[in-house]
């Protein structure tokens, strides 16, 4: 009976030890380039969290929006986020100012891990400058991440990003796209 018992308490700790491995693996994913970020976001706000409460299976962080750079003329007072970070959830910090990308489902604006949401002062100043004058026109084009050289592109609206493109903007001029 003995044996039974340890074979089973064995049998339930390596299956506790996989479901744990399986959550902490749950969110993966590459941090975007600003730009790429910026383009793929519905909406995208610079605000102030001065508020945080846990809601259903989310967490809902009240927020102060000092400006918005894209996105339907509306107000922002919420951001929604999950409530883990193995759910892609983001920390945030109470009397913090961050800049926001995200979706809108239903009103109501959602942020991940996987999006690009840096504490304000975090931010060059050709960064917050690229928000209102360089970014949106560079939509167009694809920036796509190369962690290894040599990356090989086969199309002119592509703009490879080596990690130290992050103070620059991929504008298409003349047909083709190229750091600006």
């Amino acid at each position: 009976m003995t044996r039974y018992v340890g074979s089973c308490f064995f049998t339930v700790f390596v299956l506790f030890l996989w479901r744990v491995g399986d959550i902490a693996d749950a969110c993966k994913c590459s941090p975007p380039h600003p730009q790429q970020a910026f383009c793929d976001a519905e909406i995208v706000i610079r605000a102030k969290v001065v508020g945080k409460k846990v809601v259903s299976n989310a967490i809902k962080y009240d927020i102060q929006q000092i400006k918005m750079f894209k996105c339907p003329n509306q107000v922002i007072h919420a951001i929604f986020t999950a409530s883990s970070p193995a759910a892609c959830g983001v920390t945030l910090e109470i009397n913090k100012e961050y800049l926001f990308t995200g979706k809108l489902e239903t009103g109501r604006m959602y942020v991940t891990l996987c999006g690009y949401n840096p504490p304000w002062e975090d931010l060059s100043a050709a960064q917050k400058n690229s928000l209102t004058h360089r970014y949106q026109s560079g939509c167009d084009c694809k920036i796509i991440h190369c962690t290894s050289l040599p990356c090989p592109i086969s199309t002119t609206d592509v703009c490879l990003w080596t990690d130290n493109g992050q103070n620059l903007a991929c504008i298409k001029r003349h047909g083709s796209c190229a750091w600006k």
